[in-house]
């Protein structure tokens, strides 16, 4: 993609973008920093977490693993598997950030998560050519989950609420809500069904905890994916 800027501009539209979507992250958020609290993490080691990692699956899970002594290998990897998924995303975003360098490449790819891409894609396919939005948007993200795993921690007796409470689903429907903009039609569907399909597998009928069914959903629907767009290309020749 030729053309592509990186404007102070660009970061604050991204900034107004996500704005509206802040609301949705804070039930996660809060969540997050009461089962931390509950686990025995400072409220200091939880705003550490959650700047360093920022990735509310990856800590839930390793949250949910945490016992005395602390698991760190088996939590890193889980981490880690977890994340695995934005590299994909990453090279999806290739035309804007091959163009990035020094601090606006790093601080761009440290904030990037599902929603921050769902709306770069979103509008990188739609002939945007300013990066900064991938920045404005990852910043606010991060700085508002920060606040709010925060708040959970603080204010733990308070925002506890019971398992399956409406409120938990706030983010889930968020991310469905951002897949929108990437449905491009019938192609999409048998990646995602497949994705789908092994996750809730391994899950139900496997019986897999974390992080297997994510992981099991992110290779097998990127395979798909991957199967579909050179079925795509070779017909193409």
């Amino acid at each position: 993609m030729t053309g592509v800027v990186f404007t102070r501009r660009g970061v604050w539209r991204g900034v107004r973008i996500s704005l509206p979507m802040v609301p949705a992250m804070a039930p996660f958020g809060l969540i997050v920093g009461v089962l931390a609290d509950s686990r025995g993490l400072s409220w200091l080691e939880t705003v550490v977490m959650s700047a360093l990692v920022f990735a509310g699956t990856s800590q839930l899970v390793a949250l949910e693993a945490w016992t005395d002594p602390a698991p760190i290998l088996g939590a890193t990897l889980a981490a880690f598997v977890i994340n695995l998924r934005l590299a994909p995303m990453g090279a999806a975003l290739a035309p804007w950030l091959d163009r990035l360098r020094g601090v606006r490449l790093w601080g761009t790819l440290a904030t990037l998560v599902d929603n921050s891409f769902a709306i770069a894609i979103a509008d990188q396919r739609a002939g945007g050519k300013d990066a900064g939005l991938l920045l404005g948007v990852g910043l606010t993200f991060w700085i508002f989950w920060i606040t709010c795993c925060a708040i959970g921690h603080g204010f733990s007796g308070l925002v506890a609420l019971p398992p399956g409470h409406p409120v938990f689903f706030a983010s889930v429907a968020t991310l469905v809500a951002l897949m929108v903009p990437l449905w491009r039609g019938r192609s999409e569907l048998m990646p995602w069904v497949v994705a789908a399909i092994a996750a809730v597998t391994a899950s139900h009928l496997l019986g897999l905890g974390q992080p297997w069914p994510v992981l099991a959903g992110a290779i097998l629907g990127a395979a798909a994916g991957a199967w579909r767009d050179t079925r795509s290309f070779t017909a193409g020749k």
